[in-house]
């Protein structure tokens, strides 16, 4: 059984996908296709950068959509028994288009419009992110707690794996947590370079214009079920995908439990595709044993199927 994961933002980087486009006329045509939704050339930035524009919340999001879409079609007659797949954050998006519940253009302009909607969010009220290391999920929790006052709150944003977590919020909290999470036992915290506090109730302002566009598209049915970010169980109805798409703006990412989840329903082959390889280093922090491979240029491609 092989279950495919999509990597969210953060795995931006120039020259993403420019190869692929170069050996595949797939991969190629599908960036042209993002130009022309998009009506930029999201595919220059995406190869040429620069990298503090490609770094946008409203251009690493379709960009970083647009390479793993890329790999899924170079890879279509290679991809079989596909049992699940999943996303980080963004990463859910590409998943439900992977899986033919979105189309592409539906996808690209809904995550654009989301990663807009991210961007004011963090204008009008400004958060903070926060990387954990070496603390367990209920110390997390309740540093998050002690943190939090009644106008400034810090929560617990991706549970990336047992050791690593993020955290997110108001700066004020978000900079108490970092010390208390220290004085617990946290052997690093350090602080994410992003736009606002996402995966938080601060992100709340943008969910009225998500709700809109998601109302606004159609949802199929998926080929294979996709696993929520928000409730690590696997989604098939049209109608629970769009909520949980929107819940899942201010909700934690839930990426332990979602691999634990595939695992114990007896995956045993995971693609990671488009950039970057931080989903497979987290799954092997997660699983030791579990089999993955990065797949996001021809030479990791030749790699994966031999």
């Amino acid at each position: 059984m092989v279950g495919l994961l999509f990597p969210g933002q953060g795995s931006q980087l120039v020259g993403m996908g420019r190869e692929l486009a170069e050996a595949f006329p797939e991969a190629r045509r599908t960036f042209e296709e993002a130009d022309d939704t998009l009506g930029f050339a999201l595919s220059q930035v995406a190869w040429n950068g620069p990298e503090d524009e490609l770094t946008a919340t409203s251009i690493a999001q379709p960009a970083i959509l647009t390479h793993s879409i890329a790999v899924v079609r170079v890879m279509a007659d290679r991809l079989d028994d596909i049992a699940y797949g999943a996303g980080h954050s963004l990463g859910e998006f590409t998943a439900y288009v992977a899986a033919g519940a979105l189309s592409f253009a539906d996808g690209l302009r809904t995550v654009r419009l989301r990663g807009e909607l991210m961007q004011r969010a963090g204008e009008e009220r400004p958060g903070a992110m926060a990387a954990v290391l070496g603390l367990d999920e209920d110390k997390v929790e309740a540093v998050c707690e002690r943190a939090s006052t009644e106008g400034s709150i810090c929560v617990p944003a991706n549970y990336n794996s047992p050791n690593q977590l993020v955290i997110s919020g108001d700066v004020a909290a978000v900079e108490r947590a970092m010390e208390l999470a220290k004085e617990a036992g946290a052997r690093r915290s350090l602080r994410l370079n992003v736009s606002g506090a996402f995966h938080s109730p601060l992100m709340k302002v943008a969910e009225e214009g998500l709700a809109a566009q998601l109302d606004a598209i159609t949802f199929e049915r998926p080929r294979f079920p996709i696993i929520s970010n928000v409730t690590a169980k696997p989604v098939s109805e049209p109608d629970a995908a769009r909520r949980l798409l929107l819940e899942q703006l201010t909700s934690a990412v839930r990426w332990t439990a979602s691999m634990h989840t595939m695992i114990d329903a007896g995956v045993k082959q995971f693609y990671e595709l488009g950039p970057g390889n931080v989903l497979a280093g987290l799954l092997r922090r997660i699983e030791r044993s579990a089999h993955v491979q990065s797949i996001g240029s021809p030479a990791e491609l030749e790699g994966a199927v031999a």
